[in-house]
């Protein structure tokens, strides 16, 4: 079943210029159809099978990227580049160059793919404990997929559904998650989305915009200044501030767009940080009861 929808839209011919915006006078056509029934290759399903196993292993504090899944939640397997070793204390992963993502495997050359692989194999050989690990644990085309040359599609797709690319493990959320609710690693840019795994607890990095579209911010001076300014670093396309973050993103400008520290974006991102009902996120960070442990401590 095929589902068609028409945007049309018209160009002014022109020069560009900051604040201006250009169209297309040609229409354009985009054909919404039906996901293609997925399948798990061979491939996917042993590289799959193996994570599990070393997540089972693998202590909370050293899981890459969040809690373990509780209840009906599960692992998702993205395909991120996942370069799992053994090292002394335990399994780690590490990111590969870039992750090759199902669909794109199909665009992917195999010349570019086994740098990738010669990548991998190098990282691999400085631990020597993974191969022999990855075997015992029933993931004995480990060795091979690591030492055959990518030279065609096959190729290709061995490597793309291999546990040294499909296996960054994330929550449903992390994954492919839309705000309100989750922000996933498909939907927004990593150099933002990271910040998720490496952030105060107490800092809101996404926070609802006066138009009600959904965006990013950071601090602007580090945790203690009292500087309550946000620095707005994501803005989806066609938001009011969108066109402001692009103009302060680029490169002959070297702005950044900073919101006063009076802004509800401010005031989201610092509320667990501030008094209840404080009009500013600015000035000394409020004392608050630290979770779990019934003591008093600042919260910034």
């Amino acid at each position: 079943m095929t589902r068609a929808g028409t945007v049309a839209a018209s160009r002014t011919p022109g020069t560009l210029k900051p604040g201006g915006t250009e169209s297309e006078c040609h229409p354009w056509r985009i054909r919404l159809v039906e996901h293609p029934a997925r399948f798990e290759s061979p491939f996917f399903k042993a590289a799959k099978r193996t994570a599990h196993k070393i997540l089972d292993e693998t202590a909370d504090e050293d899981l890459p990227y969040g809690p373990r899944p509780v209840g009906s939640e599960h692992w998702e397997m993205h395909h991120g580049g996942s370069l799992w070793v053994k090292t002394a204390g335990g399994w780690r992963m590490y990111r590969a160059r870039v992750g090759i993502e199902w669909s794109m495997q199909f665009c992917a050359e195999p010349s570019r793919v086994d740098r990738l692989r010669r990548d991998a194999a190098e990282l691999v050989a400085a631990f020597p404990l993974t191969l022999p690990a990855l075997a015992e644990l029933g993931y004995e085309e480990a060795e091979e997929l690591l030492r055959t040359p990518v030279v065609d599609a096959d190729g290709v797709e061995a490597w793309t559904d291999s546990l040294f690319n499909v296996c960054v493990p994330m929550s449903r959320g992390n994954h492919q998650g839309i705000l309100p609710k989750v922000p996933g690693e498909h939907h927004y840019p990593w150099p933002v989305k990271g910040a998720d795994f490496v952030r105060y607890e107490d800092f809101q990095l996404w926070v609802t915009l006066p138009d009600g579209t959904h965006g990013a911010v950071s601090p602007v001076d580090r945790r203690g200044s009292g500087d309550g300014h946000v620095r707005l670093v994501l803005a989806p396309e066609g938001s009011e501030a969108a066109d402001t973050l692009a103009q302060a993103q680029a490169q002959d400008l070297g702005l950044m767009a900073v919101l006063p520290s009076n802004s509800s974006a401010a005031l989201q991102a610092f509320a667990e940080q501030i008094e209840p009902g404080q009009r500013t996120a600015a000035g000394p960070p409020a004392t608050r009861r630290a979770r779990g442990n019934g003591r008093r401590s600042p919260a910034r």
